[in-house]
Formats: structure tokens, C-alpha cells, sequence
């Protein structure tokens, strides 16, 4: 059987963009079973391995979940931050409709090296702020937030609940931003990392590195880290 033709988009593709359509469009929705191979197969009279290469790339992609035995289902979409702004995970989870829960793993006044040190533009031997948060979206961990606070801008952080107010919530009451500088890189996730975000052998996670600054002073440094397989960071240009 002839599977492509010259200039033609490839069958396996047409397979893709149909599903992808159909998902776009709300005729499949999260959670839906969609067509079966079989099925596949006789609708557009191509090859079982053709169908396959398409629905197993879907299953790449993060449009689709495959379940062995059961079928082929429409995947939850990604949950999504912007890149260039500053918000609070709290208030995009709510967005979405999706519960939100946080766990405070450590909240102290520390000494901290000397890396950390030089990205805030703080002598050596200062102590800063430090907290671990660990930030869930429907019961599933969504992103690791390890937050060095500096006491020079912020002195009460160490005073703050923060099973009761974000982070975010705080600083941005009480001083207002100036400037954030974003960096973003996917790396093998350390063990601490791993367990708290749940990370299956070999899957990928997402760092963002951010530095604000308050009255031309690095208030804080945060790494961000994300799982690469339920999260991705986008914004829009112009």
C-alpha cells in the first residue's frame, strides 16, 4: 500500500493533526477515549503501523495517554506559566479550576554558599532568608520553589506563615518588584528534587532560575524546578 505521495503530508501526520483537531475543537476532551487503531485504520486506509507511529507521537507530545489493555485516552493538558511575568502559582492553579495545596519543607534564617551569595550581590558570610515549598495541583506535585530572601530588603520574611501566605503574596505587599531576570535549562533532577516532584527514572524536569530586584538591589533568588512531562512555561511576543 502507497503511504505517501510526493509533496503530500504524510498519512502518519494527517492521523495527528485529525486527533489534534478534534481535541482543539473540544470534540475530545481530557480524559475521553478516543478512536481506536482498528478504527484508525479503516477511516483513513493506511497501515496499523502507520496509525501506531502517529498515536504513539501523540503519546510523546503529551496530547494523549495510552493505557495497555484499555486504549487510548485524551491527557489532562500541561499546566502552563508564563516566562516573562511574575506571578503566583497559587493563583494559575485556581485559574485553571484545579485544587492547590503546599507543603512548607523548611523556613530559616541560614548561612548559604557562596554562589547563592554572589547571585544575590551579598557579602560573604551573610545570612539570608531560605525556604523549600513544595506546590501541588490536584493532589500532584507541580513545582519545587527553593527561595533565598534577602534580609536587607525584607527583614520580617523569617516571621511570615507561610502555610497561611505565599511567598509571592508577602514580598509583593510589601515592596514591589523592579526588575526579574528569568533562566531557564532542563536538567537531571537531584534525588530531593526527584522524590518531592514525584519524577519517574529518566524523566525530564524543568529549572527556572529568577532574581528580582528592589530599589536596584537583588531582593531574592529562586530555583524554580518543575516536572518536564505535567508543566512548560510559554508567553507571547509582539
Amino acid at each position: 500500500m502507497m503511504q505517501t505521495s510526493t509533496g503530500a503530508v504524510p498519512l502518519y501526520k494527517k492521523v495527528k493533526n485529525h486527533i489534534i483537531g478534534q481535541i482543539e475543537t473540544g470534540q475530545l476532551k481530557p480524559h475521553q477515549k478516543v478512536s481506536s487503531e482498528n478504527q484508525l485504520v479503516k477511516m483513513f486506509g493506511i497501515s496499523r503501523m502507520t496509525v501506531n507511529r502517529a498515536l504513539r507521537e501523540l503519546t510523546d507530545e503529551g496530547f494523549l495517554v495510552r493505557l495497555a489493555g484499555v486504549g487510548t485516552f485524551v491527557a489532562e493538558p500541561k499546566a502552563q506559566s508564563h516566562l516573562l511575568e511574575v506571578h503566583d502559582i497559587t493563583d494559575e492553579i485556581r485559574a485553571r479550576g484545579h485544587y492547590y495545596s503546599r507543603e512548607v519543607l523548611e523556613h530559616k534564617f541560614t548561612t548559604v554558599s557562596a554562589d547563592i551569595l554572589s547571585r544575590m550581590s551579598l557579602p560573604a558570610g551573610t545570612k539570608v532568608f531560605q525556604c523549600l515549598i513544595l506546590h501541588s495541583e490536584q493532589y500532584m506535585p507541580i513545582q519545587l520553589e527553593k527561595r533565598y530572601v534577602s534580609p536587607i530588603i525584607f527583614p520580617g520574611f523569617g516571621e511570615v506563615d507561610l502555610t497561611k501566605v505565599s511567598p509571592y503574596e508577602y514580598l509583593m505587599a510589601e515592596a514591589p518588584l523592579q526588575r526579574a531576570e528569568h533562566v531557564v535549562s532542563a536538567i537531571t533532577a537531584k534525588n530531593v528534587v526527584r522524590t518531592a516532584l514525584q519524577l519517574k527514572e529518566n524523566e525530564p524536569c524543568l529549572l527556572l532560575e529568577r532574581r528580582t530586584w528592589v530599589k536596584d538591589q537583588v531582593a531574592t533568588y529562586v530555583q524554580l524546578y518543575h516536572p518536564g512531562t505535567r508543566y512548560s512555561l510559554k508567553d507571547q511576543f509582539s
